[in-house]
């Protein structure tokens, strides 16, 4: 009985805890991210990396069986025993909430990219156009390079294991120029939840818990390198879906494979294109134009194949996520995926892609 209290205190305290430790960021940088996070995430990803399937899912599935047995078995006390089940209750949150917060999550307190790659986070339409323009020339000349006919789209020719190792490549050459980004331990797994992960409209996730890297397998596969890339970047600490992003475009455009960045650019494009469509449509409609053709299918493709499972579920968690986003650190919900375009911006301003 005094260790169900003790737990439900214990969350109380963590809550408190969480309230304080977002003003300290260089503290939670130097000694979770770049200390006991990089211990616990190697040995993670070195016990569960060599498992050929998701372990992860296994435990999420195990977890919640085992949760809804509980509710099933209480449903015809649970008047006369509510304080000893909420405390049941409370204590699994609290156990939960220390795993998740210990295992990853503390990098949701962590410095910002901005201030460690030292980038900009203000740009205006005229940056935003230059950029859009670089990276339409760049990303027809891959994708002229491949197809060699500007009108075809381009069709991956890789599996998505072969995906899961060739993106080695892409942090490899980035790590050269930036260690921070050193990728090792490869834990990177196909989800057994790939069809409600679909129908949530999202291409893979972390688990936090065993640090595998879950793929949503039925996605188009032409996304697959830098969806992949992201979930690496998470993998390696940056809980931020914006720094994400920018993690998962650089590593992919980085890798030696037309293929991967091919599909690290034109994953960057259509964010800027997307950018151009709630800014300007008449300057949309421009850049359009100056697109490959082939490039648009692609596009079409990825577009066709999640409208297909559009549903209410996906609202429902789109909206869940967005809270749990806000809730850690991440003020702009689930439109940070999209805050990445700063970061690229000002990344690129005065440089060649």
């Amino acid at each position: 009985m005094k260790r169900k209290y003790l737990l439900s205190f214990f969350l109380l305290v963590q809550i408190i805890f969480l309230q304080i430790i977002p003003f300290f960021p260089e503290y939670v940088e130097q000694s979770y991210s770049n200390g006991l996070y990089l211990t616990i995430s190697k040995f993670s990803r070195t016990l569960f990396g060599s498992f050929p399937f998701s372990v992860g899912d296994c435990v999420y599935f195990t977890v919640l069986f085992f949760v809804i047995k509980w509710f099933w078995n209480k449903r015809k006390n649970w008047k006369k025993q509510w304080k000893d089940n909420t405390l049941h209750i409370l204590s699994f949150v609290s156990v939960f909430y220390f795993l998740f917060h210990t295992l990853w999550a503390m990098n949701y307190y962590r410095q910002p990219l901005f201030e460690k790659m030292a980038i900009e986070r203000d740009y205006n339409d005229a940056d935003l156009l230059s950029f859009t323009k670089k990276i339409i020339a760049k990303t027809n000349a891959i994708h002229s390079e491949i197809t060699k006919n500007d009108s075809l789209k381009v069709v991956f020719p890789y599996t998505k294991k072969q995906v899961f190792e060739m993106n080695l490549n892409g942090y490899k050459n980035l790590s050269n120029q930036y260690n921070f980004f050193k990728y090792t331990n490869l834990s990177i797994k196909k989800s057994l939840f790939s069809l409600p992960l679909t129908y949530m409209g999202f291409g893979g996730y972390l688990n936090p818990f065993t640090n595998e890297a879950q793929i949503n397998y039925l996605m188009p596969m032409y996304n697959s390198p830098t969806t992949t890339c992201h979930e690496m970047a998470h993998q390696m600490g940056y809980a931020s879906e914006s720094e994400c992003n920018f993690i998962g475009f650089l590593a992919s455009v980085k890798n030696d494979n037309l293929y991967f960045q091919y599909s690290g650019y034109s994953f960057a494009l259509n964010y800027c294109l997307g950018n151009w469509r709630s800014r300007n449509e008449k300057e949309f409609e421009k850049l359009l134009k100056t697109v490959h053709p082939g490039i648009l299918k692609n596009y079409k493709e990825s577009d066709d194949f999640w409208n297909q499972y559009q549903s209410p579920i996906e609202t429902g968690f789109h909206l869940f996520y967005d809270n749990f986003l806000k809730i850690n650190q991440q003020k702009d919900g689930i439109n940070s995926y999209s805050k990445f375009v700063n970061l690229m911006v000002n990344y690129y301003k005065g440089k060649e892609l």
